[in-house]
């Protein structure tokens, strides 16, 4: 595409009216392609495929969804996860982002977090936090991702053909291998 990136840091809750507010041009942030979104964004992608996951810290006793009733659950301020883990009930905390998540779950003031496992493993492997992770059974996979703004077809279709070549390649495959350890697409 022959552009040059700037990488900018927004909390999660904000980030779709950060793009309106034409602060960025694109999201890349292992955001979920959702109905409700694609009203206000437009999506390139997706470009993985991930599964909601549950972290504890070692030794929790919580290896199920059962197990999370009465337990303090964090949650990313308005990911789906938030909206999932209401409607079953769970008592949760809400933080601006997966840094405070991890941290509230290191310092015990959460006993489980919900996040997207791909993303979550790789900040905890990073930050050589321990932990035990299980899916939750009851969510299919979902395609992560790139918002836009609406009414960009011309960024759309060269970020779409560049992913596209990406996939076709190998490179996807290559840097998907180096980074996280198994094909995700």
């Amino acid at each position: 595409m022959g552009l040059e990136a700037e990488i900018v840091t927004t909390a999660w809750d904000g980030n779709i009216g950060g793009l309106l507010a034409k602060k960025y041009d694109a999201i890349v942030g292992s955001m979920t392609i959702t109905a409700e979104r694609d009203e206000v964004v437009d999506f390139v992608g997706p470009y993985y495929s991930d599964k909601r996951a549950i972290f504890t810290k070692p030794g929790s006793g919580i290896g199920s969804l059962d197990d999370l009733g009465g337990k303090k659950v964090g949650l990313t301020l308005g990911e789906t996860h938030e909206d999932w883990a209401r409607e079953k009930g769970y008592d949760i905390n809400t933080y601006k982002g997966l840094p405070e998540l991890l941290l509230e779950l290191e310092n015990g003031r959460v006993d489980a977090i919900v996040n997207d496992s791909i993303a979550a493993i790789l900040a905890m492997g990073e930050k050589g936090q321990e932990f035990e992770m299980f899916g939750d059974p009851t969510t299919d996979p979902f395609g992560a991702g790139i918002a836009i703004r609406e009414g960009n077809p011309e960024l759309a279709a060269q970020m779409q053909a560049a992913l596209d070549e990406m996939m076709a390649d190998g490179t996807y495959l290559a840097i998907a291998e180096e980074w996280i350890g198994a094909d995700i697409r």
